[in-house]
């Protein structure tokens, strides 16, 4: 019996999209696609989510790239022009499951610092019983570390809770822990996935 869903946040739950707001900024789309392929990368982004401060990732990356440096420094200072409205699909799914008596966590790759601006924005993210953001951690999924934290902080059986991810690399990292791990791809596969469980 599964007691447990713990939910990722961006791109599960609120909408994450740096060309949300660099559509802005770079209009030509294999400009803009260079940039955040190649100056502005996920694995750049990803050290801030694993407790990196946003101000030393931006020094790096200035300094790297100094004829980039107002676009880089946008990434940050103008950050929650890449966010959107939370998925109405996955809140619902949120919601059925607690009216259930599940217990819901959220395991979330995040800066802290972002993070911080986010939440007021989000009311939906005050319905966790916890969440466990990874800067504030130093950890970042796929880690197992990750999950192992979670797993003692709320007293949690990995065999009994689900877990759903968009990342394939994290799923598979909690269904090796003993989780039953589902790829998030739309709110209606993640709904017949749920139910399949029995969550729903």
């Amino acid at each position: 019996m599964l007691d447990t869903v713990v939910f990722d946040l961006g791109n599960v739950l609120i909408p994450w999209d740096p060309h949300r707001l660099y559509r802005k900024l770079i209009p030509d789309t294999a400009q803009r696609t260079r940039f955040l392929s190649e100056i502005c990368t996920a694995e750049w982004n990803a050290q801030q989510d694993a407790g990196r401060t946003l101000a030393e990732g931006t020094a790096l990356k200035v300094a790297e790239h100094p004829e980039y440096e107002a676009l880089i420094r946008a990434y940050y200072t103008r950050w929650e022009e890449m966010l959107d409205v939370p998925i109405a699909g996955s809140v619902e799914l949120l919601h059925q499951v607690k009216a259930r008596g599940l217990r819901v966590l959220a395991l979330t790759n995040w800066s802290t610092e972002t993070f911080a601006r986010a939440r007021p924005a989000y009311p939906l993210l005050d319905e966790f019983e916890g969440i466990v953001v990874s800067g504030d951690e130093g950890l970042i999924k796929p880690d197992p570390a990750i999950f192992r934290l979670m797993f003692s902080r709320y007293s949690l059986a990995p065999e009994r809770c689900a877990f759903i991810d968009d990342s394939l690399h994290n799923v598979e990292a909690a269904a090796a822990l003993g989780m039953k791990a589902i790829h998030f791809r739309s709110p209606e596969q993640a709904r017949a996935d749920f139910a399949s469980l029995g969550l729903v």
